[in-house]
């Protein structure tokens, strides 16, 4: 579920999220016991915070393991922003109570957990049956001394969503395959791309992208190192995969190819419904909250390219809580919830992709398509593109943080700061966060 926005999941499915509030198979309060779940002798309650749409409610597999397991019973509480759900949770975690026996964990926090609060997270490392992930996917939330703090839900490989009819306006190619060769193997083809959009596309208020920050996302997340080195050391100002993106990204500011419009942002979702942007780059779990919001009568209009280079934006984690009282039976719904063929199944109903090896080779997961995007093969594309990350993914404590403030910075440039000040804006910001 985004999964930071930077907060991955933030405003997928808001309504729906929102609502889950109450929510799920049941609802339980705080408590000044550290977890809410107990066990009184066959009969045991497991309490789950969870955030976004990661789909275990939405696909209605805790329904079905409390069938195949009776005398349990799940209650899970679903937070729609994330941001406001760690908040929380890190306040939970200082005081040592009012925790669920099971909490999600997005990836741009697992740095942060993994360092300051392992002690606080029971150890996967010696489940069996979870030998089955994405060796990088696992190694986010392992401690340098070896400790498995949770399993993996999805993962967020990149893609391009166009708009067809938009493309055919600006005379450029339509069939996904010859779209995805404009800017093979290069985000500066994406954005030369754009510059074509703009010279030939014949119409008012559509811009060829829907922002810089998005651009900025897709390229940075395409290296092993982004914002912090492997010792834990920032290295934004200094790294050259940071410097390329916010160049590439301020060309696209400057050059008003972008909508201006921030992902998940106020306006964002006026502008899909209101067709004011051509493309979007769209980790997997974007595309439902794209199709929702741009509205059945946009069906058929969007598809799905392949994106210049392999990128990981987005995933998340399930861990249990260490003095749970019902730490085992707690680990044991984690692993199944986390295996292949549930992993598979969300996929195919939500279209979150799975960070389970196993889960991507399976053949109903390769033939998965999708009718909104013209019936683009989400499994075949995804699936590669899951392929193609980077098997090291360094993350640093505030990845979200620093995320979002890039993407603000961006935001400047696109209202008309010069880069340069717009660069020193965000370094201030950075340093002070």
């Amino acid at each position: 579920m985004g999964t930071l926005g930077s907060l991955r999941r933030k405003a997928v499915a808001t309504a729906a999220a929102v609502g889950a509030l109450s929510l799920v198979v049941g609802c339980s309060g705080d408590s000044d016991s550290v977890t809410g779940g107990s066990k009184d002798g066959d009969k045991v309650t497991i309490t789950m915070g969870l955030f976004g749409v990661m789909g275990i409610k939405e696909t209605g597999l805790l329904e079905e393991y409390e069938k195949n397991n009776p005398g349990v019973t799940i209650k899970a509480e679903i937070a729609g922003d994330e941001q406001t759900y760690y908040t929380a949770l890190q306040t939970k975690l200082a005081a040592g109570k009012g925790l669920k026996d099971v909490q999600g964990i997005e990836i741009g926090r697992a740095k942060e957990i993994t360092e300051t609060r392992a002690d606080m997270f029971a150890d996967f490392a010696d489940i069996p049956g979870t030998d089955h992930f994405l060796p990088w996917k696992q190694s986010q939330i392992t401690t340098k001394d070896g400790k498995v703090l949770g399993l993996g839900t999805d993962i967020g490989p990149m893609a391009v969503c166009y708009r067809k009819d938009y493309f055919e306006k600006a005379g450029l190619p339509t069939d996904r395959e010859e779209v995805s060769k404009l800017w093979a193997g290069d985000w500066k083809k994406y954005v030369e791309v754009g510059r074509t959009f703009k010279k030939n596309f014949k119409g008012d208020g559509v811009a060829y992208t829907d922002s810089a920050s998005g651009l900025f996302n897709a390229m940075v997340y395409g290296y092993p190192e982004q914002y912090y080195d492997e010792q834990g050391d920032l290295i934004y100002d200094t790294n050259p995969a940071v410097k390329e993106a916010w160049a590439l990204a301020s060309d696209a500011a400057e050059e008003d190819l972008t909508a201006k419009l921030r992902q998940f942002q106020p306006g964002w979702d006026p502008g899909l419904s209101n067709g004011t942007f051509a493309t979007a780059v769209c980790p997997a779990w974007m595309l439902s909250h794209i199709s929702e919001k741009a509205g059945d009568v946009n069906k058929g209009k969007w598809d799905v390219a392949r994106a210049p280079k392999g990128a990981n934006w987005g995933g998340s984690f399930l861990g249990v809580i260490e003095e749970s009282p019902v730490k085992e039976e707690a680990q044991k719904l984690v692993a199944w919830l986390t295996a292949p063929e549930q992993q598979a199944r969300i996929f195919k109903d939500l279209g979150n992709i799975p960070s389970s090896q196993k889960a991507l080779e399976d053949p109903t997961v390769k033939a998965v398509k999708n009718d909104y995007f013209s019936g683009a093969p989400l499994g075949e594309i995804f699936g590669a593109a899951a392929q193609e990350i980077p098997d090291k993914q360094v993350l640093g404590r505030k990845d979200g943080t620093i995320k979002d403030t890039f993407s603000q910075g961006l935001a400047l440039v696109e209202q008309g700061t010069p880069r340069d000040e717009a660069w020193k804006t965000t370094s201030e910001r950075v340093k002070k966060a």
